[in-house]
């Protein structure tokens, strides 16, 4: 699918402290990535700490985010869960919505082995009928999955891409060049860490999964298009003025730093879903000083 390519933005999901989504705020945030013209958004992916609602409330998040893109900019949402039976109705709430695709990573508190992890995905690709990305995110699930796995769920219809993890600069070009051998023609490989992401785009990869993007997305865009474009200078440019932002990521949590973005630039203000703590002060003035350097780079 064509929309499986460029900058795939992921916005936080604002909630209150009883993990109500604040419309309003959701909805503030889908506006600007809407006109910042990104290629889809991610809603509720691990940066929309979609495994702290309830369906109830991913319901509504999927709603409200459907009715503020108005068609404009695909939806893929992510769908995970720790049951098959709840990831396939996430999955069929998704489509029944109007969602361009699914995003699926292998949740589990008990370690899955490769075939219960196939017959997971294939299970909610066919049940539900929404297309589905899988999701590697070993950083979070404790899980990887292997290129054997990936071929097989490649042949599956209804998978379609993979978001791979990019935690390892010098290990992407190798790892896309062989997805790229053992997977169907025009299957979507795409990548999320984002201060790799500049490196997995020159390589060839199709699509940058960005948490910056879901909150800054104008830099984030300039420099998918600079790849894009092949001028592999400008986007190196671009990503070196972001160092600052991929160094506080690494240091503080990406999931941290991009609420108080959210919060210093006034576009909303809430707390990440508990046990879950804001930056402190000290690290929110770190920020704060960071994007007085960006300036105008920031975007709107």
């Amino acid at each position: 699918m064509a929309f499986l390519s460029g900058l795939s933005a992921f916005p936080i999901t604002p909630t209150d402290s009883d993990g109500v989504v604040d419309v309003l705020a959701l909805r503030k945030l889908i506006a600007r990535l809407c006109a910042a013209k990104v290629d889809s958004i991610g809603l509720l992916g691990s940066t929309g700490t979609y495994m702290y609602l309830s369906r109830a409330e991913r319901r509504r998040a999927i709603c409200e985010a459907l009715d503020e893109t108005r068609g404009r900019v695909p939806l893929v949402v992510g769908v995970g869960a720790l049951r098959t039976d709840e990831a396939v109705h996430y999955a069929s709430d998704a489509k029944a919505l109007g969602a361009a695709a699914g995003l699926l990573a292998a949740v589990s508190y008990t370690p899955l082995t490769d075939d219960e992890v196939f017959e997971h995905f294939s299970t909610v690709a066919r049940e539900s009928g929404l297309p589905i990305v899988i999701y590697d995110n070993p950083g979070n699930t404790h899980f990887r999955f292997t290129p054997a796995l990936i071929e097989r769920l490649g042949q599956l219809p209804g998978i379609l891409s993979i978001k791979n993890s990019a935690d390892r600069g010098d290990a992407i070009k190798g790892q896309l060049a062989h997805q790229k051998k053992i997977v169907p023609k025009g299957f979507s490989i795409g990548y999320s860490g984002d201060w790799n992401a500049t490196e997995a785009l020159i390589a060839g990869a199709d699509t940058w999964y960005s948490v910056l993007g879901g909150i800054l997305p104008d830099p984030c865009l300039r420099m998918v298009r600079a790849a894009q474009h092949g001028d592999y200078t400008e986007a190196h440019r671009i990503d070196a003025t972001l160092a600052p932002v991929w160094e506080l990521f690494k240091t503080f949590s990406s999931l941290r730093v991009v609420y108080a973005i959210a919060e210093l630039l006034e576009i909303c203000s809430a707390e990440p879903p508990r046990p879950i703590k804001p930056l402190s002060a000290a690290a929110k003035c770190q920020l704060a000083g960071v994007l007085d350097r960006l300036g105008s780079g920031v975007g709107s």
